[in-house]
């Protein structure tokens, strides 16, 4: 016999909408019984109607809210659904997750379409992929083998396909090269990890000869570009691994400065640099600058100023003038003593390089030689207007100060003078300046915005200009 508390367990399930079986599981006696007491208790079950059907994002927001402790008979009225069906779907989104709620057919319209064979256009594009790693392999066989074209590639050896592979990977990929050459993974692996330790053995002497070239003073980029110049062909990277590897870097400038000024003894010039950046932002040209050093031509614009070289014993001082159209020190004394002379001979040296009737501006800082009467009157004759800085702001002189930087940089600092004189300090100096116009790279941008390495004069002499 069953107790009371089954027997009303059984017969509430049945009026609620369970199926006999689902009462009987409830009340954990057989489904006669629940039957058989739901029939004494005059409760039968309810006809059943139209199915209700709920999409599956529906019957997650209804087990979502009640796991989140709603009652199951308030949802099931707001639905329209028996409240077996929100106990249902409360326990298997409970128990087996959110897709256990998605019927046979909501699962199979998410499921991705089986892909469709390539079309023609497809096909094509692969098969001339097929055909440029064809022809890569046979280039990279004719260089390896230096043969005419049409050498197989299976007379390579192993190690020799290996090399084809690891040189034409990044543009090909590895698996799509090794199955073009026929060389199993494990092979290529092999001879990759022996070339690995020696990769860089034939490139290395080169790059330590491009630093050496550019007297110790060049980075990564500049020793790639002069690398290029000479015809070796290597990444940025690669270039820049080596250097580290061999302890090559860069001087790097320290900052001090040879000061000549000795107070406002009259009026100061314009800043003309200043004077045409301003111009430039009134006349509505995007021109964030706060000065324009620039110069269309050689000769149109140019700075000077004077630094101090302290060597053995003695320190002597040198005035460049700097063209403003590619930094180029277009004319430059070395002197004992930072005076007027020195600094009117840059001068008068640069005007008698100037082609006739030309009018540049010369921008210096505050100098007393470039107020001196000397100067004034060489820049008046000549047809020279005179630029001078802020007072206090070495900013202002900008294309001076920079000169001044790597020439401390890659020719001074960092060697022993000691025992050098004068003279032979002069000599040492004269031709490091040959070399900063003729040998030295620097990086110029053209019109079109790219980046290129040249030397200043072979830049001119590209340009048709005097050097």
């Amino acid at each position: 016999m069953y107790p009371e508390e089954t027997r009303g367990l059984a017969v509430e399930a049945v009026r609620l909408g369970f199926s006999l079986a689902e009462a009987a599981e409830l009340a954990g006696c057989s489904k006669s019984a629940a039957a058989a007491w739901a029939r004494a208790a005059g409760v039968s079950r309810p006809r059943p109607g139209n199915p209700v059907y709920l999409p599956f994002e529906r019957k997650v927001e209804i087990a979502a809210r009640r796991a989140a402790g709603e009652a199951g008979a308030a949802l099931a009225a707001e639905f329209g659904v028996s409240e077996a069906a929100v106990s249902d779907w409360s326990r298997a989104y409970r128990e087996e997750g959110a897709l256990a709620l998605m019927t046979d057919d909501e699962a199979r319209a998410l499921a991705p379409e089986p892909a469709e064979p390539p079309s023609e256009l497809e096909a094509l594009r692969a098969r001339c992929e097929e055909l440029e790693l064809e022809n890569a392999i046979l280039a990279g066989t004719v260089e390896i083998l230096k043969k005419d074209p049409g050498a197989d590639p299976s007379a390579l050896t192993a190690a020799e396909r290996a090399a084809l592979a690891e040189s034409l990977r990044a543009e090909f990929g590895l698996a799509r090269v090794l199955g073009a050459l026929s060389l199993p993974r494990s092979t290529y692996h092999y001879h990759a990890s022996r070339a690995a330790a020696d990769r860089d053995a034939a490139l290395r002497p080169l790059v330590r000869e491009a630093f050496g070239a550019g007297r110790g003073a060049y980075g990564y980029r500049r020793v790639h570009a002069e690398l290029r110049r000479r015809g070796v062909r290597v990444s940025e990277k690669v270039v820049r691994r080596v250097m580290r590897e061999e302890g090559l870097e860069a001087r790097r400038p320290r900052r001090k400065r040879h000061s000549s000024y000795a107070g406002e003894p009259d009026g100061r010039p314009a800043n003309v640099p200043r004077e045409r950046a301003a111009a430039r932002r009134a006349a509505g040209e995007d021109f964030p600058a706060d000065h324009d050093f620039s110069a269309a031509a050689p000769g149109e614009a140019a700075a000077t100023d004077v630094t101090e070289f302290a060597l053995d014993g003695y320190r002597c001082y040198l005035s460049p003038v700097i063209d403003l159209f590619d930094g180029m020190p277009a004319s430059w004394r070395l002197s004992l003593r930072p005076d007027s002379g020195l600094c009117d001979g840059s001068l008068l040296d640069w005007l008698e390089g100037l082609p006739e009737g030309s009018s540049p501006f010369l921008h210096t800082d505050g100098g007393g030689p470039y107020r001196s009467a000397s100067w004034k009157r060489i820049c008046s004759a000549a047809g020279v207007e005179r630029s001078m800085s802020r007072k206090g702001a070495s900013g202002d002189n900008a294309p001076a100060e920079g000169f001044f930087g790597i020439l401390k940089t890659e020719f001074f600092e960092g060697r022993d003078w000691s025992g050098v004189g004068f003279a032979e300090f002069s000599a040492e100096l004269a031709s490091y300046m040959d070399w900063y116009r003729e040998g030295r790279l620097k990086r110029f941008r053209a019109q079109d915005g790219s980046w290129s390495y040249e030397t200043i004069a072979g830049r001119r002499r590209r340009l048709g200009l005097p050097v």
